[in-house]
């Protein structure tokens, strides 16, 4: 388990990209944290790291949105406005299998209200600290984990 201080935006939106730039193909990240914890942000600094052009907004009424023009896709859920019996019906297991789809990476908010999980995947709990900050806690479950030597000496912009 490693966890990340994000006292900004930027902060947040560079572990983004940071994630966009170095994970591979078929890597399902389970998003947690209330509203305004930053999970689209972090979604939009995926984007960045993946080399997307198209803008990244929260899927929170069109459920799905597919970015397929980066280096590799990305494949944006937000299951907020379903209960967890719903879930199913928009067959997320079909992103995370590259089933019908290119593998690439699938984010998904509000992870908690799926019934089923992937064998393998990385859940981020981005919560806020103390100080009105926000830290993101990450941790592969699975077997097929990958090495995030890439973020281990992350620094925050307000940082020195």
């Amino acid at each position: 388990m490693l966890t990340i201080l994000l006292p900004t935006l930027e902060d947040t939106l560079h572990l983004g990209y940071l994630l966009g730039k170095h994970l591979s193909p078929k890597t399902t990240l389970l998003l947690t944290g209330n509203l305004g914890a930053g999970k689209t942000t972090l979604v939009q600094g995926i984007a960045q790291g993946l080399n997307i052009s198209d803008s990244v907004v929260s899927p929170t009424f069109t459920l799905i949105n597919e970015y397929l023009d980066g280096r590799i896709p990305l494949y944006h859920l937000d299951l907020y406005r379903l209960e967890p019996n719903q879930v199913d019906s928009i067959y997320p297991e079909m992103y995370w299998e590259g089933i019908e789809v290119e593998p690439g990476i699938t984010a998904i908010e509000w992870s908690q209200r799926l019934l089923i999980r992937p064998s393998n995947y990385l859940e981020i709990k981005l919560t806020p600290t103390p100080t009105q900050e926000r830290k993101a806690t990450l941790q592969f479950y699975g077997t097929n984990t990958q090495d995030l030597k890439f973020i281990q000496n992350f620094t925050p912009s307000g940082t020195p």
